[in-house]
């Protein structure tokens, strides 16, 4: 017989229902009213926030700025660049009408029709553009590094929550250089903050790259990516950078006077990360119990569930967890003090446990009459199983609490990177392509796949057939990519290096 989990079905089972479920479970978020759009709750919000806390700082830290921009475009901006305005037409959401009034029946009815419709920000290039062309005059006004935190709406069809919604939360930053170099330095410098940020925070390894041309941003140069590997085996696209050229200074009349006097055009990027990495982090690191979350990230580090068996204890053992709730937020870990909470709340103690476990707190401590006498706790490291909690003595558990949140962000991390290597192939041969991203079980057709480093010739005709017979797409071409001779997969033509294939969310 299996073993009981508290999410159902299993991974095996049903990998994206057992996503739904763990979304729900661990009380992240759920659909709204409005088709395609979801509600973040307190814990999903709270880790969002975290996200935006440590990214917000490393942004600053590198010389941008945070500013706003309006959320509603002018639809004649985003007509200005061609690609642009051609690769998010269909994604868009157009406001055409003002004000409402009274119809027949008591139904409100639009009214005024806009002289101009307004596109509702799919992504805020040519808002931005229109307003650098105001602030730049000078090379001395150069760089310009302005990153904005905001909503935007992409009119999807299919959603799911975090992954693929019609409005979501990013941060989109934007910049403006003197010369082309210093503009992809900073292209590819916004890259690496992001690995490092999905490295050393998500606990996701990442693998880093180019997109090829047929998945470039509309309007880049070139686009750069994060790609990280979820338990299913599938892609995600974690984080771009673009480095846009002069195609959107050149679009929104972006010039500045360089140091001889002459006129030149502006070299512009763009990145950005969305609360798509809250479901990277749930399909990272989720088990068959719930969501699991790295502690550098974690909305609480620690909950203490007190353990009542009767009201002649039930005080004694409160103010002993609430003591210890003070103490453990006196730690310093990570840059900021511990989060630590009681759990207070009425009910069984076995099902206060699990409704942690489910949420994926790092550590949850059970401490009742006993556990005081002895002036210990009983630890539940949530990146463990149940069977393997342990008593330790108080003063121990608050010694060594933050080194224990280093270990578990550590095997989480050690955990992810293992599923990734054992999932990545080298493959040469097409019959063996086919196979390793063809369902091998009609049981289990979630069994395959993974990313296969091949060859490949540089053709979009590859790419296409690829995509039409098995779903696959190349992720990237790996930055650490080196050269080596060999055979396209597919055409058999030379190539002379690798480049990653896989089936993405």
């Amino acid at each position: 017989m299996a073993p009981k989990t508290a999410i159902t079905p299993t991974r095996e089972q049903d990998y994206p229902e057992w996503y739904q479920q763990v979304v729900k479970n661990a009380d992240l978020a759920e659909n709204s009213p409005v088709r395609g759009c979801m509600v973040i709750k307190p814990w999903g919000y709270a880790l969002w926030e975290n996200i935006q806390r440590v990214l917000d700082e490393k942004f600053k830290a590198t010389g941008h700025k945070n500013a706003y921009f309006p959320l509603f475009i002018p639809k004649s901006f985003l007509e200005k660049e061609a690609q642009h305005v051609e690769g998010f037409a269909k994604e868009c959401a157009v406001v055409t009408h003002h004000r409402l009034e009274a119809g027949e029946g008591g139904k409100l009815v639009p009214a005024g029709e806009l002289e101009e419709p307004l596109i509702v920000r799919p992504t805020s290039e040519t808002i931005i553009g229109a307003m650098f062309s105001k602030w730049i005059q000078s090379y001395r006004d150069l760089p310009l590094l302005i990153n904005q935190w905001a909503n935007v709406v992409r009119w999807e069809m299919r959603t799911r929550l975090f992954l693929r919604t019609a409005e979501f939360l990013w941060q989109e930053g934007h910049t403006a250089h003197s010369t082309a170099e210093e503009a992809v330095e900073e292209t590819r410098k916004m890259l690496e903050l992001y690995a490092d940020f999905a490295r050393d925070y998500m606990a996701m390894p990442v693998i880093t790259g180019e997109k090829t041309a047929s998945e470039r941003f509309p309007g880049a140069v070139s686009t750069y990516c994060i790609e990280a590997m979820m338990q299913d085996r599938k892609a995600l696209q974690a984080g771009t950078s673009h480095f846009l050229g002069q195609n959107f200074s050149k679009a929104s009349d972006i010039r500045f006077q360089d140091s001889n006097g002459k006129e030149e055009f502006a070299w512009t990027t763009s990145w950005g990360v969305s609360t798509r990495l809250v479901g990277g982090l749930v399909m990272t690191h989720g088990d068959d119990d719930g969501l699991i979350i790295p502690p550098r990230l974690a909305p609480s580090h620690v909950v203490i569930i007190p353990v009542i068996h009767g009201d002649d204890t039930a005080s004694e053992v409160m103010q002993y967890c609430e003591r210890l709730a003070l103490e453990l937020g006196e730690v310093c870990y990570d840059g900021r003090r511990l989060i630590a909470e009681v759990d207070k709340r009425e009910g069984r103690g076995g099902e206060k446990v699990w409704s942690w476990i489910k949420k994926g707190v790092p550590v949850y401590l059970e401490i009742g009459p006993r556990d005081i006498k002895t002036d210990s706790v009983f630890v539940g490291r949530r990146d463990k199983g149940r069977r393997e909690r342990y008593s330790q003595s108080r003063a121990e558990f608050v010694g060594s609490v933050g080194n224990l949140m280093d270990e578990i962000q550590k095997s989480l991390f050690e955990r992810a990177l293992k599923q990734q290597q054992d999932n990545t192939l080298k493959i040469d041969s097409i019959e063996d392509f086919y196979t390793f991203f063809t369902p091998r079980n009609r049981e289990k057709p979630e069994v395959h796949g993974g990313f296969a480093l091949c060859h490949w010739n540089g053709s979009s005709e590859v790419e296409e057939k690829l995509k039409k017979d098995l779903n696959v797409t190349i992720r990237c071409i790996p930055t650490d990519a080196v050269e080596e001779e060999g055979k396209c997969i597919v055409s058999g033509e030379v190539s002379r290096r690798r480049v990653v294939f896989g089936k993405s969310y």
